[in-house]
């Protein structure tokens, strides 16, 4: 796991010793951080997703993961960074083993800019943004969440998602492009640079 972001929208403390009961097999202690991280995973898997019962379901394969992995988390980085990995990866297989993110990429794409920003400093109402995030093709709020809201950079999600920087590039471009046309954002942004 060495070179992925550990940013998050989410900052969640584990004591260590939490952790330490959880290696030892305390039903307990998994419990504890089942009920600590049950949400942002499931928020994690449903913007990645867009979909409430699969992400329930990549709740439940990140938790059953969790259980037999535990051992391998050595405290080097932030727990949730290290559970949040697992949790991008349970959801990119399912859509991998789905169907449903391309296997090719757009060659047309590759020049597009990658670092427009998501929205111009105007406050979308959440369930407006919620309903144009999920009508987005999973590959393209994939990348969006991957890169916006959890902080992976362009070469962290071309490794995460098995392509290049330039499709995690583009995908970032026609998502934002896609978003402000439902979400009737003009290009203003563009216009102030």
């Amino acid at each position: 796991m060495s070179g992925v972001s550990q940013t998050s929208s989410f900052a969640i403390d584990v004591p260590d010793s939490l952790v330490a009961r959880a290696r030892r097999g305390e039903a307990s202690a998994f419990e504890q951080i089942y009920r600590k991280f049950e949400r942002p995973v499931f928020t994690l898997a449903l913007r990645l997703t867009g979909e409430r019962e699969e992400a329930q379901e990549v709740l439940q394969d990140t938790m059953l993961r969790l259980l037999d992995r535990i051992g391998e988390f050595r405290g080097d980085a932030p727990f949730w960074g290290w559970l949040r990995q697992i949790a991008v990866n349970e959801t990119l297989m399912r859509l991998r083993k789905r169907g449903r993110l391309p296997q090719t990429e757009e060659a047309d794409e590759t020049r597009l800019e990658a670092h427009e920003t998501l929205l111009p400093p105007v406050a979308a109402d959440a369930a407006v943004l919620a309903r144009a995030l999920a009508a987005l093709p999973d590959a393209t709020r994939s990348v969006l969440w991957l890169y916006h809201a959890e902080g992976y950079t362009h070469e962290e999600i071309a490794g995460l998602m098995g392509r290049t920087a330039s499709f995690s590039k583009s995908q970032l471009a026609r998502g934002t492009r896609r978003l402000r046309q439902q979400l009737g954002i003009a290009q203003e942004a563009n216009a102030h640079a």
